[in-house]
């Protein structure tokens, strides 16, 4: 007879995000993740002591995948305007997903200033300043309004199957952009 294949903590995180993708973060438990991993519960229990150890990675595991998400732009588009869109694109296609990230509980940040500077972001908030050539800070700044509209866009995407529109989302992610800029713009000439 040949061995059991072994269940490794990575196989097992996979299998707690694919259960956050298809029942929601709240079926997260030691049953969904060995089913969906066609085991028995042993081995989840074995490399997570607490269903809440797994939440955890696994909504790190979800984070890094969503930020992998956002980069992904579109040659020649403009990055603010491409990570705006991913985001809600992100929405779209992952509901579920970014109800874990967004609507669980489970970030590490407790403020929106901490997420706005977390170590997570500085890739984002990079592509973002080489896009309008600003200083950081004033990045942060256009980052907050842009983002605060595309979170609102996703957050009822994802919760009320509001239909996605990507033209108009778009030129409204454009006049958010153009008004945060115009606004950092006006800051600085005072």
């Amino acid at each position: 007879m040949a061995p059991k294949p072994k269940i490794t903590r990575e196989m097992i995180i996979d299998a707690a995000v694919e259960v956050v993708r298809q029942k929601g973060y709240e079926n997260i438990n030691a049953r969904t993740v060995a089913e969906q991993l066609n085991c028995s519960t042993q081995p989840v229990m074995y490399h997570f002591a607490t269903i809440d150890s797994l939440k955890q990675a696994a909504y790190k595991q979800t984070d890094q995948f969503h930020t992998e998400y956002l980069m992904t732009i579109q040659d020649g588009q403009d990055p603010v305007l491409g990570i705006g869109l991913n985001y809600i694109r992100f929405a779209v296609k992952e509901p579920k997903l970014f109800r874990f990230l967004f609507q669980s509980g489970y970030a590490r940040e407790n403020s929106l200033m901490e997420m706005v500077g977390s170590e997570e972001l500085i890739p984002v908030l990079t592509a973002m300043q080489e896009g309008s050539g600003l200083s950081i800070e004033k990045t942060r700044q256009i980052f907050l309004t842009v983002a605060l509209f595309a979170h609102g866009y996703a957050s009822i995407i994802a919760n009320n199957d509001l239909e996605y529109d990507e033209n108009l989302i778009a030129q409204h992610l454009e006049r958010a952009w153009n008004g945060a800029l115009l606004a950092a713009e006006q800051e600085e000439s005072r």
